[in-house]
């Protein structure tokens, strides 16, 4: 189910990490870690605080030096290739630090000139939802607003590459389906993204590919379906009102087995093949009884629930 060989299945490579290593005060913090991304998709790369995942974005980001191995972003040396390297990359960093008394606009027009052929400075900032007309200056933005911005200026610069690290923290629902959206646009494009984020839907719905380090280590890597089993899924979950007739739900063709786990939340047993078959069957059978159907979730857990069995549910600094 898991893959850690990390290859790009001949697919170019974007960014390739080759055994890198990194230590602080003797201390190793990224220990031999290899994988590569490929041109055009999205990779979530996930991890708990402190797995290393901000010293391997920032090494790639060329803001820190490798002690060992190797890393390419877009077939260059991140900081020897740095002066090439940097018109080609975008980055949302985690801490946005805007200059804080100027206007979004201002910001926007200062980083279009580090750039050729910058994008439209008014219509990138209607596309993060923000008026181009607005007087507020940054410091007083709202966090949402500051991740909004953050966005326009990795943007600005019409990337082959995009970084983004926590891009809708403090982003209320609305801005973060925008974001989503965003993203999904890139894509289609062309863009590469490398994204970091805690919330683990976000990863489910928008990455390609998900890799799981900790302790400095590769863990988990594949396409959010087969990490959650949804490629070979045997397990059907769903809520709906206690006291279903489990014997009838298991009496639908090709079920296995039907439990009521707890109190209207329901596990059906399945073979893959005839997971197709059961769903259509199970949504037939509650309709035909005007049962309202609360949630369905077609696999062995959700992306969550497998980062929590690989890293531990301990809370860490």
């Amino acid at each position: 189910m898991v893959d850690l060989a990390a290859s790009p299945e001949g697919a170019e490579a974007a960014i390739v990490v080759d055994r890198f290593c990194k230590s602080y005060n003797g201390r190793r913090v990224v220990d031999e870690l290899s994988f590569s991304v490929r041109r055009g998709e999205v990779f979530a790369l996930l991890g708990p605080n402190g797995a290393g995942k901000t010293t391997t974005v920032e090494t790639l980001e060329g803001y820190r030096r490798p002690d060992g191995g190797s890393v390419r972003v877009l077939g260059l040396d991140p900081i020897r290739d740095a002066a090439r390297l940097k018109p080609l990359i975008g980055v949302m960093l985690q801490q946005d630090g805007l200059y804080p008394m100027l206007r979004p606009r201002e910001v926007l027009r200062l980083f279009a000139g580090y750039y050729r052929q910058p994008q439209p400075i008014d219509q990138l900032l209607e596309r993060v939802g923000i008026d181009p007309g607005t007087k507020t200056i940054c410091r007083r933005l709202s966090g949402g607003q500051k991740r909004r911005l953050a966005l326009a200026l990795a943007l600005v610069g019409n990337p082959q590459l995009l970084f983004l690290d926590e891009p809708t923290a403090g982003m209320d629902p609305q801005a973060r389906l925008a974001t989503w959206e965003i993203i999904r646009d890139l894509k289609a494009q062309g863009v590469t993204i490398l994204l970091t984020t805690h919330l683990m839907d976000e990863a489910e719905r928008l990455a390609d590919r998900v890799a799981i380090i900790d302790h400095g280590r590769l863990i988990a890597l594949d396409t959010p379906e087969r990490l959650t089993g949804v490629d070979s899924a045997t397990v059907l979950r769903f809520v709906a009102p206690a006291g279903l007739d489990s014997r009838a739900l298991a009496a639908l063709p090709g079920v296995q087995r039907a439990e009521e786990v707890r109190p209207g939340s329901y596990l059906l047993e399945t073979a893959p093949q005839s997971m197709p078959a059961v769903l259509a069957d199970l949504t037939a059978w509650l309709r035909d009884r005007g049962i309202t159907l609360t949630e369905l979730r077609v696999g062995h857990g959700s992306l969550e629930e497998l980062f929590l069995r690989l890293t531990g549910s301990e809370m860490r600094e």
